[in-house]
C-alpha cells in the first residue's frame, strides 16, 4: 500500500507564498510522473503543474511564472512553490504520484488535500 502525505497548506494574504510538500511512502518500486492538483466546490479537479522522473514540468497557464513544481527522487517528494498568490488560487491542493510498483503500469495514487486559502 502507497501512502501520499500532503502538508504546507493555510490562510495567505494575497501575494504572499506557500509551499507545499507531499511525500510518498509505502510499498514501491519507484515514481514516475508526480503532480498537484486543485479543486473548488462544484468545479472539476485542475491539473496545477506536473513533473516527470527527468524533471521536465509542465504548468497551467494560470500559474505559470508564479508557481515551480520539484522533487526529490531520494525523498520520494514533490514540492510546489506558490509565489504571488491570487484570490483565485484558493482551493483544495491534492498531491498525485505514479506508483511503479507489482502493477504492469504505473499507478495513480492521490493525497488526502491540503487546503489553501488566499485573502484579498
Amino acid at each position: 500500500q502507497v501512502q501520499l502525505v500532503e502538508s504546507g497548506g493555510g490562510l495567505v494574504q494575497a501575494g504572499g507564498s506557500l509551499t507545499l510538500s507531499c511525500a510518498a511512502s509505502g510499498s514501491m518500486f519507484s515514481i514516475a510522473g508526480m503532480g498537484w492538483y486543485r479543486q473548488t466546490p462544484g468545479k472539476q479537479r485542475e491539473l496545477v503543474a506536473a513533473i516527470t522522473r527527468g524533471a521536465s514540468t509542465n504548468y497551467a497557464d494560470s500559474v505559470k511564472g508564479r508557481f515551480t513544481i520539484s522533487r526529490d527522487n531520494t525523498k520520494n517528494t514533490v514540492y510546489l512553490q506558490m509565489n504571488s498568490l491570487k484570490p483565485e488560487d484558493t482551493a483544495v491542493y491534492y498531491c498525485n504520484a505514479d506508483i511503479i510498483s507489482g502493477r504492469p503500469y504505473p499507478y495513480p495514487y492521490w493525497g488526502q488535500g491540503t487546503q489553501v486559502t488566499v485573502s484579498s
